[in-house]
């Protein structure tokens, strides 16, 4: 195995995506690898326009040999990033890293550089992600815990003795000034080691939107393999350009159903309810302070009746509960 493989996932957003790829590209310069963007099945004529823009710039001949291939199904963030994972390296090979890229981020020119140099002098490290900054120059918290119990109660009642007592389960967490290991980074821009993926396996494409990368830097810190925050890796990050997350009025459910997957999955059904009861708790008393407070309520309308019932109808689904199959990477399959 050898090389860096680049994966940039488009959801009807070509032409940002494609800004995208001309950044990537730039910090790719002197790295061997190669860059795949996959069209998410836009249906939007992005696929046809981003060919025709590749061609037309010689990147399917340059350096980073750049393709685009269409996955044929909007799976998801995690399949979608798995179709481009599976594709490997134009030759057939199999890279030695797998570096995700958002369609809205742009990497500073030694951004990509600098994860690939971490993992090569950190060996047990299996991921490593970007510091990112907003296209305001502001920096974005994008290093977590875990979440649990605790942090579901914490992040509901935002109350400062509350917050003060379970500091060490708050998922947020201050933004690094050094380097340093996290549970899990967002999947903006996050670099991971081809070998973690053949053991673990790929994206769990249960996941539509949301809690996938949570996910996988979890089964692989269980494997033993640790995520690190490289603040050395700079990426500008738009954010939401193609989820429309900045626009929800509701809680859409994909991001239930990716929330409760995730507890269920990893904790077990009475866990992942303790987890909502936590949750529900923590909203109600916040509430209750806002019935003497003027403060914003900070979450979009009917957000606990929307949790509410996503959890009352998934406790009589058929499926809720069974395990589900974690993609596999070609070459576990093969093994």
């Amino acid at each position: 195995m050898a090389g860096l493989l680049t994966v940039l996932l488009n959801w009807r957003s070509a032409e940002m995506t494609l800004r995208a790829a001309e950044s990537a590209l730039l910090a790719l310069d002197g790295i061997a690898g190669a860059l795949v963007i996959v069209d998410n099945d836009s249906g939007d004529g992005s696929f046809e326009m981003m060919t025709t823009a590749v061609q037309k710039r010689g990147w399917d001949t340059g350096a980073q040999s750049v393709r685009v291939l269409q996955s044929g199904h909007n799976g998801g963030f995690g399949a979608g990033n798995n179709f481009g994972i599976r594709a490997g390296m134009p030759d057939g090979s199999a890279p030695e890293f797998i570096y995700i890229l958002n369609s809205d981020a742009f990497p500073d020119r030694d951004a990509i550089r600098a994860l690939l140099t971490h993992l090569q002098a950190h060996p047990a490290t299996g991921f490593a992600g970007s510091f990112i900054y907003g296209d305001d120059g502001a920096p974005h918290r994008t290093a977590f815990r875990f979440p649990s119990i605790a942090s579901e109660f914490e992040a509901q009642i935002r109350f400062g003795p509350v917050s003060r007592a379970l500091n060490r389960w708050i998922v947020a967490q201050p933004i690094p000034q050094a380097t340093c290991r996290v549970d899990w980074l967002a999947g903006a821009s996050l670099m991971m080691r081809m070998a973690v993926l053949e053991q673990i396996g790929l994206f769990d494409e249960r996941f539509f939107l949301y809690f996938e990368e949570t996910d996988l830097c979890r089964r692989a810190a269980l494997a033993g393999w640790p995520t690190d925050y490289v603040v050395e890796s700079r990426v500008m990050h738009i954010g939401s350009a193609s989820t429309g997350m900045r626009e929800w009025q509701r809680i859409p459910g994909f991001w239930l159903d990716s929330r409760l997957h995730y507890f269920v999955k990893n904790h077990g059904v009475g866990y992942a309810y303790a987890a909502t009861l936590a949750l529900l708790a923590g909203g109600i008393l916040w509430r209750a302070r806002l019935l003497i407070q003027r403060k914003d309520r900070g979450d979009p309308p009917l957000y606990l009746t929307d949790l509410t019932l996503h959890a009352m109808r998934a406790a009589v689904s058929p499926v809720f509960g069974k395990p589900a199959a974690v993609a596999k990477s070609p070459r576990t399959t093969e093994g």
